[in-house]
């Protein structure tokens, strides 16, 4: 269905047109994946910061700037979401004696248990664009990059 009809909106021009359809389909995807970690009790921060912590757990434990650093949402409050999954045994997490505020950062075997147990969730994610072809998806991809491209 087109943007305007979903939305019963007007724009002003493509690419006010192209803004608006970027946020409502990425706010779309977002529900219908938030949707399959509710069965997990996770939320998408926590999970971000699961998937962070398993992809570079061999250079384990994380600082938590390092885990910021590769968030999707740079404005989220990693340590207060490293608290909640220390609260669910989740991650474990040690202060630096000489700066209470730096924190070393590790997942758990809990949580290593809890992501593989969450495969649904990874498979739930690849059928979210599972209308386009491997090869729209790329130039998708693409024209993603390019937006986010610095203009000088």
């Amino acid at each position: 269905m087109k943007i305007e009809e979903e939305i019963k909106g007007r724009f002003r021009n493509e690419y006010h047109k192209g803004l608006i359809n970027i946020t409502y389909t990425a706010k779309q995807l977002n529900y219908e994946f938030y949707q399959s970690l509710k069965k997990h009790g996770l939320a998408e921060h926590q999970y971000n910061v699961l998937r962070i912590l398993r992809g570079f757990h061999s250079e384990s434990p994380l600082s938590i700037r390092f885990i910021k650093e590769r968030m999707l949402d740079k404005d989220s409050d990693v340590s207060r979401i490293v608290d909640r999954l220390f609260q669910k045994a989740l991650v474990s997490r040690v202060e630096n004696p000489e700066d209470r505020r730096q924190k070393s950062v590790d997942i758990t075997e809990s949580g290593l248990a809890l992501l593989d147990k969450m495969y649904d969730c990874e498979q739930k994610a690849d059928t979210l664009l599972s209308n386009l072809t491997i090869e729209e998806v790329a130039k998708l991809n693409q024209l993603l990059d390019k937006i986010r491209e610095k203009k000088e």
